[in-house]
């Protein structure tokens, strides 16, 4: 198709739509729909009107209307939920009228005790971009949020686009690699290394231009299923930089693992370094990178007391208990969420061993 496209200027697309008769049809869509007249023919017994609307052309023709009975428009309207409804054409075609920008609808957090290993058994799935992704927490916390392993093998520019998501949380750490992102209000380009982490706070524009080979990412959203559009309008970088502007009641955060300070975790035998973005987020998600400056086998134990806990190794080995189950070692790559209430304890842990803490609060 690039190659058709490339050789032949393509002006405008037509989606051809058919009925048995065009002026009742034609009455619906304009007199119904509010769609506009561009062509219709012949004068003296019409059988083709080209009509558009709503960022839609369509060419209506007579003719057998079985190919336009199974198909479905949305229309996007700025009307309740409680509101939305289907409309048949006469042609067929049914029209759903729905709300144009519902509200971000957060799931209830259903988490449970669960282990995510790294091996051979990994499964990774094709996702945007081209970009390969590992599923960390299989129930999605009943659809509260995801977090995602991501790679991208080669270097070079990434197929990205300026775009946004429609979300409650989400954050990004560099695992391994790098990345150069760019950032709406937040200034030029800039390389996103490894040990740094993002928070991207909702409905912010920005865009991955290229990476290093083998870039490896651990993506946590909230909710699970949220939605990602494209802007074709907007430029990065934008001319205004606001690094203190607020999206939805967050901020933009760039934590630089290169700068960050280091202080006493809860835990003995291990320190941590804040990535702020508690605070950039009003206290919906405390994220930390923890590590172990000891070694120990003797248990260190805490309890959970935020509505989910979710821990992806990042570096060394530890064992991990929780309530009365087994120990269970865990290596780098490895990850795990805590429930709220659950009592754990850390064993077994060398001297470097590090991990991303989230807390959802």
């Amino acid at each position: 198709m690039n190659e058709i496209s490339n050789r032949i200027p393509i002006d405008t697309a037509e989606l051809i739509l058919y009925c048995s008769e065009l002026r009742k049809t034609l009455d619906f869509y304009i007199e119904g729909l509010s769609f506009k007249l561009h062509t219709i023919f012949p004068a003296d017994d019409p059988r083709v009107a080209v009509i558009s609307g709503f960022g839609m052309r369509i060419r209506l023709e007579v003719g057998d209307t079985g190919s336009s009975e199974g198909i479905v428009v949305r229309l996007n309207c700025d009307i309740p939920q409680s509101d939305e409804r289907t409309i048949t054409a006469p042609n067929g075609v049914r029209f759903m009228l729905v709300q144009g920008n519902p509200p971000l609808i957060l799931p209830e957090v259903r988490s449970k005790f669960a282990i995510n290993r790294f091996d051979e058994k990994a499964d990774w799935i094709i996702g945007r971009a081209g970009m390969r992704y590992r599923n960390l927490v299989p129930d999605r916390a009943g659809g509260y949020m995801i977090a995602s392993h991501i790679h991208v093998p080669d270097a070079g520019p990434v197929p990205d686009y300026v775009h946004f998501h429609n979300i409650h949380f989400q954050m990004i750490y560099c695992y391994k690699g790098w990345a150069r992102l760019v950032y709406e209000d937040q200034g030029e380009p800039f390389i996103f290394r490894e040990g740094d982490c993002v928070l991207q706070p909702p409905l912010i524009r920005h865009r991955v231009l290229e990476s290093s080979g083998n870039l490896e990412v651990v993506e946590i959203s909230s909710p699970a299923e949220h939605e990602t559009h494209s802007d074709l309008e907007l430029k990065l970088p934008t001319p205004v930089i606001d690094s203190k502007r607020e999206f939805s009641g967050q901020r933009f955060v760039h934590h630089k693992s290169s700068t960050a300070d280091w202080s006493s975790w809860q835990l003995d035998g291990f320190e941590f370094r804040d990535t702020g973005i508690f605070e950039a987020t009003n206290g919906i998600a405390n994220v930390k990178i923890v590590r172990g400056v000891l070694n120990f086998n003797t248990q260190r134990t805490a309890r959970n007391y935020a509505k989910l806990l979710f821990v992806f190794i990042l570096k060394g080995s530890l064992s991990l208990r929780i309530d009365n189950e087994d120990h269970q070692p865990l290596s780098e790559g490895d990850s795990y969420v805590i429930p709220t209430g659950g009592m754990l304890a850390l064993s077994e842990c060398s001297n470097g061993t590090e991990f991303l803490a989230v807390e959802f609060l």
